[in-house]
């Protein structure tokens, strides 16, 4: 990037950074993006006086509200919810909603922002957004979920529908969440919509929907591979996280004849030499999504490596699956993956490596899928369920799975087109941005200064 670019970029990010104070996370995702997407707008007039990347980086609609709930003891709870409803140029607005104590204001706007993105490069007619609470459902009865998800969608239910926003699921919010949720919203409304994606298959859900993010990330690291002739069979992949995503990507990851030897949670990692096995991974299920374990108890169970308080991309490995959340991969991690001759990086979680860690893996040529492109299958899902809800009709698994296998493949296509260089190395980063921002763009233009 030349000077004036960088100085053009930097101008930009101190009036992002003044108007959006203390948001590190959306800073960084903000930024990222502008960094690709300067010259096109630079080059482009008709970008640049529509202040196309100005509107891009603003709401068009923040909603906070406070969420109070009771307890099993009958002591009164007060959550914050939120949800951010970023661009609707493309289609209604689409996003998860994440329950974690961590959620702010920040995170939902780097989420949201990434989700505009995301789901233009899927070709659906999605817009984005994001949402969330504070709450933290992590041991909680279900009774107590059930009050806080109720409460949560008694505001919530004001503000979205089938052909204005429709939320999903994310971190915290799982089948459990989204059938209160649902349930709440039919209540109150006294109509049976597709509002929210991720339902179970007996009341609107989509077959694949559970499984399609972490599908969908090994699907991009495959196409990512066969552009230097290789494919996941025999390679090693180390893979983060023990949640939904990690789960099916390991899934996926065994069928097609990798090696998965890690796993971890927020207290540290597992590292199996042999192998995670279709047996194994079905223990890894009951562990996270029945008893709500810790994945240390794996290790206790199969007589292998743990390390605590540690994630692990230090494990020698062919493939890094980051599925657990963001800002995970720094830079000393991008570093070591290199040293450890690791030949393609796919994100699973939503910008789980740092600005560094990327620098690290684009100076070193490696493959490397941007959450935006390597993660979009969830919400790629998510957009075939709101067509099966609006024709009524449900599609069999396989239909679906064909159908994310080639969203997957046509996303890759436009990260090739516009993120290869004339050197042949295929800037991964710079062509989900480029890509994901040309269509929304157009949207805006003809549609006016709204």
């Amino acid at each position: 990037m030349s000077d004036l670019l960088d100085v053009k970029v930097n101008d930009f990010m101190a009036k992002v950074i003044a108007k959006n104070p203390g948001e590190s996370e959306f800073h960084q995702a903000v930024k990222e993006v502008v960094e690709s997407l300067m010259p096109i707008v630079e080059e482009n007039p008709k970008y640049k006086y529509a202040k196309i990347l100005e509107r891009m980086t603003e709401p068009e609609r923040v909603i906070l509200f406070r969420v109070p709930w009771v307890d099993d003891n009958g002591e009164i709870h007060i959550n914050k919810g939120y949800r951010i409803e970023m661009n609707s140029a493309i289609g209604p607005y689409k996003g998860g909603i994440r329950f974690h104590p961590t959620v702010n204001l920040g995170i939902l706007k780097f989420l949201a922002f990434e989700q505009v993105f995301k789901n233009s490069l899927t070709t659906l007619p999605m817009g984005g957004g994001k949402g969330g609470s504070d709450f933290d459902p992590k041991g909680k009865s279900d009774q107590e979920v059930m009050r806080f998800c109720q409460s949560f969608m008694t505001e919530l239910q004001r503000h979205i529908g089938a052909d204005t926003d429709v939320p999903a699921g994310d971190i915290g919010v799982g089948g459990r969440e989204i059938g209160y949720m649902f349930g709440q919203y039919k209540r109150l409304r006294n109509e049976f919509t597709g509002v929210l994606t991720g339902k179970g298959i007996e009341w609107g859900g989509s077959l694949i929907r559970p499984e399609a993010t972490g599908y969908g990330c090994v699907y991009f690291a495959d196409e990512m591979l066969k552009t230097r002739k290789e494919s996941l069979k025999g390679k090693i992949a180390a893979v983060s996280g023990s949640g939904n995503v990690a789960q099916y990507a390991v899934e996926k990851l065994i069928s097609l004849g990798a090696k998965v030897v890690t796993l971890s949670d927020s207290s540290g990692y597992i590292y199996d030499e042999g192998g995670i096995t279709t047996e194994k991974l079905a223990y890894v299920l009951d562990l996270k999504n029945i008893r709500r374990g810790r994945i240390k108890e794996y290790a206790e169970k199969y007589d292998v490596k743990y390390v605590e308080g540690q994630r692990p991309w230090g494990e020698k490995c062919d493939v890094a699956f980051p599925c657990a959340t963001q800002n995970e991969i720094n830079e000393e991690d991008a570093k070591t993956l290199c040293k450890n001759d690791c030949m393609a990086v796919s994100e699973g979680a939503n910008m789980p490596s740092t600005p560094e860690a990327v620098e690290v893996f684009l100076k070193n040529e490696i493959l490397y899928g941007p959450g935006k492109a390597a993660n979009a299958g969830g919400v790629a899902v998510s957009g075939l369920e709101m067509t099966q809800n609006s024709m009524r009709l449900p599609w069999s698994r396989e239909e679906v799975d064909s159908k994310l296998k080639q969203i997957m493949v046509n996303i890759h296509e436009t990260c090739v087109k516009y993120g290869k260089s004339s050197s042949g190395f295929i800037n991964y980063v710079k062509g989900a941005n480029i890509g994901g921002f040309i269509k929304v763009a157009n949207a805006m233009l003809a549609q006016g200064i709204v």
